[in-house]
C-alpha cells in the first residue's frame, strides 16, 4: 500500500473522529435542549398564505363544501335505517382531485371492524355478560352500500376500507368545479343498552317502544384541507369527526305517531304537527322565562298505548352546518322557549324527553339550553342557528343544533342533587359543542382537546353563571391535581392524537380546561384572556382551525408570550410542585454604636456560655478567694462592646456620607425576606406568595413565570415589607395546580440577620462595634 493511500485513510479516520467528538455532541445538546422558555418555532408549522403567523386565516385560505339531499326511512319494527343521498361536492381548493373519500362511521360496528381487534382483553375472576360479549361481538351494524352512482345514474367505482370509502372519479375534479353523485345504503341500528354507541335506539320493554337518537347515519364526506389533504384516518371509536360545512335538506319518514327533532328548521309543520302543537309552539316563540309544553306527558302516555303502522315524513333544512342528526319516538314529551339574541333574533331552546326523566327535564332542560346559548354567546359569538335541541337519549353526544343527554328519575319520581347537577352539566356541555367543534370546526379525529377541552372550559364558566359555587367537575386548578400527580407512564401530553390518549377524560377534557382557566385567572388575567379567546372564536367560526392557529391567536391578541405555557402544559406531562425551601430574614445594620452595643450585650446575656469559660472563671474566683483578694482588684476589665468616643465619631462621619434617603433606611423600619423557591415538578408557573404579618394582616405578591427563565430549578427573590412576617405560603388560592401543598409554607425566624448599607464610592465598608474595638486596640499598641 502506498504512503499516499495510508495518509488518505488516516485523514478519513481523523474526520470520523472529529464528527463523533464535535458534531454529534452538538446535535445531542440541541436535541436535549430543556429550556422551558424556548420558543415554539421548531414545533409549530411554518406560517403561509393559508394560515398566518398571527393565527388568523390567510388571504388565500380555502375550504371545501359538501351539500346533501337525503331521504331516510326509519323501520321501527326491524330497527333499521334505509337511506338515499345526493351529494354535491365543491372543490374550492387549488388542487386537482381524482377521487373522493367518504366516512362510513357505522362500520365501526361491522364484525370485521378494527375497533374490536385493536382492543386489549383479558379474563378476570368475575366477568359480566356485556364484557364477555364485547370479546366476540355478534351484532353487524356496518353500512350496506347498495350503490354509488353519478348524477346520470351510471355506477361509480368505489372501494370500502373499513370506515372509509373511496369513490374514483371518471374525470379530474378541477379547482372551482363541483361534482354530484348519489349513494344508497341501509344498516341495522344498534341497541345502546347492549353495545353502547354515540347513537342508536333505547328499548323500553314495559311498553314495547323505542327512543331513537340517530347520527353518523349517512356516508359523509371526509374533510380535505391545506393541512392533511384528505383526513381519512380510520375511525376506531374514540377520535370523533372531521367534516366540511354544507347545506342539508333531509326528509325523515317515521311512524305517524312519532315526534321528531333534528338539526335545522322544520319545513312542513302543517303536515306533521297537530293544531294544538302548532299553537303552543307559536306561544313558546314569545316565552323568554319559562318553557311552554308543546307535547304533554298525558299525550305521550296515550301514544305509547298503541303502535301505528302508518308513516309520515318530516322535512328539515339546515344551512351551513357540518353534520346532521335526529331523534324520533312516540314516547317523547316536548317543550320550548325563546332566547333573544343581540341582533334581535329569536333562537328556540327546545327539549324532548321520556316520562322516566320528567322530574328533571320538565324543570331544567330547556332552561339549561337557553342559559348555555346566552353565556357561550357572551364569551364567543352569538349563536347563529335558529334552534338548539336537548334530547333524552340517556347518553351525552353532540351535533349541530341537537344533542343527546342523560338524566332519569328514581323509581319514586325523585332525584338526587348529584343527578340534578349531572343533568344540567351534560346539557350545558353538549349544547356548548355547537360552538366547538360544530362552528369553530376543529379536527376531532386528530385533536380531541381542541373541542372537548375548550368546551369543558366554557362549560365551567357557564355553570358558575348558572349558580355560584356550582359543583363543577372540571375547570378549577385543584381538581386536576390527582391526575397530574399520578404515574407519568400513564399520562400523555395533551398534544397526543385522539386515538392514542391515555386517561382520555382527564387528558382531553380536564387538563386543557384547567390550563385555560389558569391562563384566564393567573397568567393573562380575565380581560386579556377573554378578548383573545373571543378573537380566536370569531376568526375561526365556520372554518377549520389547528392547534397552531389557537396558540398564535391567543398570543397575537394579548401581547403575552405564552410559548412556555403551551410547551409545558400541552407538549409535556410535567406537573406543578413549587417548594418554599428557605426563608432568610434580614434587617439593615443601623451602625448606631449605642443601639448595636446594647443589642450585642443583650444577646451576650441571653447566650449560653462555653463550659471551659465557666470553669476557668470559677478557678480564678476560687484562687482569689484563697488569698482574700477581690477580682476587681486583680483585673482591669475592658468590654469590647462598650461604646467610646472613637465609635461615636466614626458613626457621625458615616452618617454624614449618606443621603437623606439612605439615612431613613438606617432607622430599621423595613424587614427583608429572602425566599428560595424550587421547581420540583418541572412545570414553570407564576409564583403566588402570601405573607401573613404579626398583626394578622395578609399581603399577596404575584411573580410572572418568566422569573424561571434563567434558572428553571431554583430561584431567589427578596421582598421588603414594613412589618414582621409570621408565615409565608405559596399558591394560597389553589390556582396553579400544585400537587403538594405540604412544602408550600414556612415560618420565618423571629431573629433577623443584619446586612450593611454602604456608599458605592466609599473605599472601606463599615465595621461592626467589635471590629472597631479591635482596630482601636491595635492603634493604641502602635509606637
Amino acid at each position: 500500500m502506498s504512503t499516499q493511500i495510508k495518509n488518505n485513510n488516516c485523514m478519513k479516520k481523523l474526520c470520523l473522529l472529529f464528527i463523533c467528538a464535535v458534531i454529534q455532541p452538538a446535535l445531542a445538546q440541541e436535541n436535549t435542549n430543556t429550556n422551558k422558555f424556548k420558543q415554539l418555532d421548531d414545533v409549530l408549522p411554518t406560517p403561509n398564505s393559508y394560515r398566518t403567523a398571527s393565527g388568523a386565516p390567510g388571504h388565500e385560505y380555502w375550504q371545501q363544501k359538501a351539500d346533501y339531499n337525503i331521504s331516510i326511512t326509519l323501520d321501527d319494527a326491524n330497527t333499521k335505517i334505509y337511506g338515499e343521498e345526493e351529494i354535491i361536492y365543491y372543490n374550492q381548493s387549488p388542487d386537482n382531485l381524482t377521487y373522493l373519500w367518504l366516512q362510513l362511521d357505522q362500520n365501526v360496528r361491522a364484525q370485521d371492524s378494527h375497533s374490536y381487534s385493536v382492543k386489549e382483553s383479558s379474563i378476570s375472576e368475575r366477568m359480566s355478560y356485556d364484557r364477555i360479549k364485547s370479546m366476540s361481538p355478534d351484532f353487524d351494524g356496518g353500512f350496506n352500500i347498495d350503490y354509488v352512482k353519478d348524477e346520470n345514474g351510471r355506477d361509480l367505482k368505489y372501494i370500502v376500507n373499513k370506515t372509509m370509502m373511496r369513490v374514483d372519479l371518471p374525470h379530474t375534479l378541477n379547482p372551482g368545479d363541483k361534482y354530484k353523485f348519489s349513494v344508497k345504503w341501509w344498516y341495522n341500528i344498534n341497541n345502546t343498552n347492549e353495545i353502547g354507541g354515540r347513537s342508536g335506539y333505547e328499548p323500553f320493554d314495559e311498553d314495547g317502544n323505542n327512543v331513537y337518537v340517530i347520527a353518523q347515519f349517512y356516508p359523509r364526506m371526509c374533510m380535505y384541507n391545506d393541512v392533511y389533504g384528505w383526513q381519512n384516518k380510520q375511525f376506531l371509536g374514540r377520535g370523533e369527526f372531521t367534516l366540511s360545512f354544507g347545506d342539508f335538506n333531509v326528509s325523515i319518514t317515521v311512524p305517524t305517531d312519532h315526534l321528531v327533532a333534528a338539526s335545522g328548521e322544520l319545513q312542513n309543520p302543517d303536515r306533521v304537527l297537530s293544531k294544538e302543537q302548532k299553537s303552543r309552539l307559536k306561544e313558546a316563540e314569545n316565552s323568554y322565562v319559562h318553557p311552554v309544553v308543546i307535547a304533554t306527558y298525558d299525550e305521550a302516555e296515550e301514544r305509547i298505548k298503541t303502535t301505528v303502522k302508518d308513516s309520515k315524513t318530516w322535512v328539515f333544512k339546515a344551512d351551513n352546518v357540518r353534520d346532521f342528526a335526529f331523534a324520533s319516538s312516540r314516547r317523547f314529551i316536548w317543550d320550548a322557549m325563546a332566547v333573544k339574541m343581540s341582533d334581535g333574533r329569536n333562537v328556540m331552546a327546545m327539549s324532548m324527553w321520556t316520562k322516566e326523566g320528567d322530574c328533571l327535564w320538565s324543570k331544567y332542560s330547556s332552561k339549561a339550553v337557553a342559559h348555555t346559548i346566552k353565556w357561550y354567546s357572551h364569551y364567543t359569538f352569538d349563536y347563529p342557528y335558529p334552534v338548539a335541541w336537548s334530547i333524552d337519549g340517556n347518553m351525552g353526544m353532540e351535533y349541530p343544533m341537537i344533542c343527546f343527554n342523560f338524566g332519569r328519575c328514581e323509581d319514586d319520581g325523585t332525584y338526587t342533587e348529584r343527578t340534578k347537577y349531572g343533568h344540567i352539566g351534560v346539557i350545558i356541555h353538549e349544547v356548548g359543542h355547537n360552538w366547538f367543534p360544530m362552528i369553530v370546526n376543529s379536527d376531532e379525529r386528530q385533536w380531541t382537546w381542541m373541542d372537548e377541552g375548550l368546551n369543558s372550559f366554557l362549560q365551567y364558566l357557564t355553570e358558575q353563571q348558572w349558580e355560584r359555587d356550582y359543583p363543577s367537575r372540571r375547570g378549577p386548578a385543584y381538581k386536576i391535581v390527582d391526575y397530574m400527580s399520578g404515574d407519568k407512564s400513564r399520562i400523555s401530553p395533551i398534544m397526543t392524537n385522539s386515538e392514542s390518549i391515555l386517561q382520555f377524560g382527564n387528558n382531553a377534557y380536564g387538563k386543557p380546561a384547567t390550563a385555560l382557566n389558569i391562563l384566564r385567572e393567573t397568567v393573562m388575567g380575565r380581560e386579556l384572556f377573554d378578548y383573545a379567546f373571543k378573537e380566536y372564536s370569531n376568526r375561526w367560526k365556520f372554518k377549520h382551525p389547528t392547534p397552531a392557529d389557537f396558540f398564535r391567536t391567543m398570543e397575537d391578541a394579548s401581547a403575552v408570550d405564552l410559548d412556555w405555557f403551551w410547551r409545558g402544559w400541552f407538549y409535556t406531562n410535567d406537573h406543578v410542585d413549587q417548594v418554599l425551601s428557605k426563608v432568610k430574614y434580614y434587617k439593615i445594620d443601623s451602625k448606631d454604636p449605642v443601639v448595636n452595643s446594647t443589642a450585642a450585650k443583650q444577646e451576650r446575656e441571653n447566650s449560653r456560655e462555653y463550659i471551659s469559660t465557666i470553669r476557668n472563671r470559677e478557678e480564678i474566683v476560687q484562687t482569689l478567694n484563697e488569698v482574700d483578694t477581690s477580682i476587681n482588684d486583680f483585673y482591669t476589665f475592658y468590654d469590647e462592646l462598650d461604646v467610646d468616643i472613637i465609635d461615636q465619631e466614626e458613626y457621625n462621619k458615616y452618617l454624614s456620607s449618606l443621603s437623606e434617603e439612605e439615612q431613613l433606611l438606617l432607622e430599621g423600619k423595613e424587614h427583608f425576606y429572602q425566599l428560595e423557591i424550587e421547581n420540583k415538578g418541572g412545570l414553570v408557573m407564576p409564583v403566588i406568595i402570601e405573607f401573613e404579618f404579626e398583626d394578622g394582616e395578609k399581603k399577596i405578591e404575584r411573580i410572572p413565570a418568566e422569573i424561571w427563565r434563567f434558572n428553571q430549578s431554583s430561584i431567589n427573590k427578596t421582598f421588603i415589607v414594613d412589618k414582621r412576617v409570621v408565615n409565608i405560603s405559596l399558591d394560597p388560592f389553589l390556582e396553579t395546580a400544585d400537587i403538594d401543598r405540604s412544602n408550600n409554607t414556612l415560618v420565618p425566624s423571629e431573629k433577623p440577620d443584619r446586612f450593611e448599607l454602604f456608599k458605592r464610592n466609599n473605599r472601606r465598608s463599615w465595621e461592626n462595634p467589635m471590629q472597631r474595638a479591635r482596630r482601636a486596640a491595635k492603634k493604641e499598641n502602635q509606637p
